[in-house]
């Protein structure tokens, strides 16, 4: 399965990383189980990122949480919380 996957604003600065198309293994169909991919094959940085539970993710552009099924072709962006003041 090939996924797009957006990285945003201070993620994108935190992880040096913009975009990226992953081929994902068996197994990884969900947020979630994407989120536990992502830090096993890019590391410890990743980890500190996605431990913060007020990520917000979006597939194909529609705000969702972490248990949402991802399929082939689906692009799953990675973005903090937006503040106001």
């Amino acid at each position: 399965m090939v996924i797009a996957v957006h990285y945003f604003v201070s993620i994108r600065e935190a992880l040096d990383c913009e975009l990226e198309k992953l081929e994902l293994p068996d197994g990884v169909g969900t947020v979630n189980e994407l989120i536990a991919h992502l830090v096993s094959t890019h590391g410890e940085k990743w980890i500190s990122v996605f431990d913060n539970t007020q990520v917000l993710v979006a597939v194909n552009h529609e705000m969702t949480d972490r248990d949402a099924v991802i399929a082939p072709g689906d692009e799953v962006a990675f973005f903090p919380p937006v503040t106001g003041g």
